[in-house]
C-alpha cells in the first residue's frame, strides 16, 4: 500500500540534484524550496544560457556547483564553477552566471529576503521570525 507523504516529510528527503538538473535542462528554477527561513533554487542552464547581471543588496548567496561546466562573476571577475565547488557572493556584490559548457546546473541557497517573508493580513512586518524587536 503507497501512502502520500504530507509536504514536510518530502523535504526531508535527499534529492537527486544533477538527476532533476538534466531533467529540466533550460527550465528555471529546476527545481526550488522555500521555508521560512531559506531560499533554495537549482537553476539549469543549456550552451549560451545564464542570468544576466544584477545585484541583490539583501543577502549573500551561497552557489554550489551541482553539473557541467560555468562561470559566476563577482563583481566583474568570472571564476570558473564546476560540480561540488562553492562561492559566497555577499550581498551587494554585481553578479551573473553563465553555461560554458553544454550544460551548467548550480544550487543557490539565501536567507529569505525581507519581501519573501509570511504577513500576516492587514500588517506590514517583514521582521524575520524570531527576530522581533528589542535588544538581541
Amino acid at each position: 500500500m503507497t501512502t502520500e507523504q504530507d509536504s514536510s516529510e518530502r523535504d526531508t528527503l535527499a534529492h537527486d540534484l544533477p538527476g532533476i538538473a538534466r531533467k529540466a535542462l533550460g527550465e528555471k528554477p529546476a527545481w526550488s524550496h522555500q521555508s521560512d527561513d531559506l531560499s533554495i533554487n537549482l537553476i539549469s542552464c543549456t550552451a549560451g544560457q545564464g542570468i544576466s547581471s544584477h545585484v541583490n543588496s539583501e543577502v549573500d548567496v551561497l552557489v554550489i556547483g551541482i553539473d557541467g561546466e560555468g562561470a559566476v562573476e563577482v563583481d566583474g571577475r568570472w571564476q570558473a564553477l564546476g560540480p561540488g565547488q562553492a562561492v559566497v557572493i555577499p550581498k551587494g556584490a554585481q553578479r551573473a552566471t553563465r553555461c560554458d559548457g553544454d550544460v551548467f546546473a548550480y544550487l543557490t541557497c539565501h536567507r529569505r529576503r525581507s519581501g519573501l517573508w509570511p504577513v500576516v493580513r492587514g500588517k506590514e512586518d517583514t521582521t524575520p521570525p524570531g527576530r522581533h524587536g528589542g535588544q538581541s
